[in-house]
């Protein structure tokens, strides 16, 4: 498998470009050479694999995106805090290695969230819009392992795998958008019930065809399509699969720290514009 050549910046455009949390995110491109992008409003992404194989390059590619659109509130869970930490200065709420801390913005957002679907029953319609009295908000949660199975005690993991499976389930209609990556696709990680809300699933290289099937769906190692065929020193390469779709081949978009910084501080700079602006 040949390393692919992609854009540095996410669509290859200046970080200045008005882009939109409605329009498809570039996130690299095929085996072919073509852009791959994928649309998220509406939808939600599960990304896994071993670590060093490309998830936080996806992720960072959708964080970043959604830093540049205006239309769009950021929610970043990082347990490890460096992950999207760059970040942060976007964000209307960072959360850390903090379970507590997690459990309370998580519990916010299903009130956010159950307070819009009041709000769209008395307006009579079905889902938000372009343009609408509230904002799209993505969570983007780096590693889900370290608040569902590591940190705290049974029953703090469990209502974080709870509340988190509510708003994957429930939250694509008002808005919310979840992005969620983790290093250790298992069962006990990921259940059934779980991966299978998420419409997009992107798996990075797995050690096993277990762990591939856990992110892209039972039987897909069976069919030939299987992240434990990807090479470890090509890093950024994933099999990307849609709701009810086939697995494709895609190589990630790469955003070094430098770039990442650059956009953030960007990205900030005209969020904070924009709010002098409505002052």
């Amino acid at each position: 498998m040949s390393t692919l050549t992609v854009p540095a910046v996410p669509g290859g455009m200046p970080a200045d470009a008005p882009v939109s949390i409605f329009d498809p995110v570039h996130v690299g491109v095929d085996e072919f050479g073509h852009p791959v992008r994928v649309p998220l409003i509406y939808r939600n992404l599960l990304i896994g694999g071993e670590p060093g194989g490309g998830k936080s390059t996806l992720l960072n590619l959708i964080v970043a995106h959604a830093a540049l659109s205006l239309d769009c509130r950021l929610c970043l869970l990082d347990g490890k805090q460096v992950e999207l930490g760059q970040w942060k200065s976007c964000a209307d709420v960072f959360v850390g290695p903090d379970i507590t801390h997690a459990l309370a913005t998580l519990r916010r957002m299903q009130i956010v969230m159950d307070n819009r679907y009041a709000y769209l029953e008395v307006a009579g319609r079905r889902k938000t819009q372009r343009d609408d009295v509230f904002s799209p908000i993505l969570v983007a949660v780096d590693e889900i392992a370290y608040f569902s199975a590591t940190v705290g005690d049974k029953k703090t993991r469990e209502d974080f795998a709870g509340l988190l499976r509510d708003l994957v389930a429930r939250g694509r209609a008002v808005g919310i958008i979840v992005v969620a990556a983790t290093q250790r696709p298992s069962s006990d990680i990921i259940p059934t019930s779980l991966r299978d809300l998420f419409a997009w699933r992107c798996a990075f290289r797995c050690t096993t065809n277990v762990s591939s099937d856990i992110v892209l769906g039972h039987g897909w190692a069976d069919r030939g399509w299987s992240a434990n065929t990807i090479s470890p020193t090509n890093p950024g390469v994933g099999l990307l699969i849609a709701e009810g779709g086939t697995p494709q081949l895609i190589k990630a978009a790469y955003l070094d720290d430098a770039a990442c910084a650059r956009i953030a501080i960007h990205a900030a700079r005209m969020r904070a514009d924009r709010k002098e602006r409505a002052a």
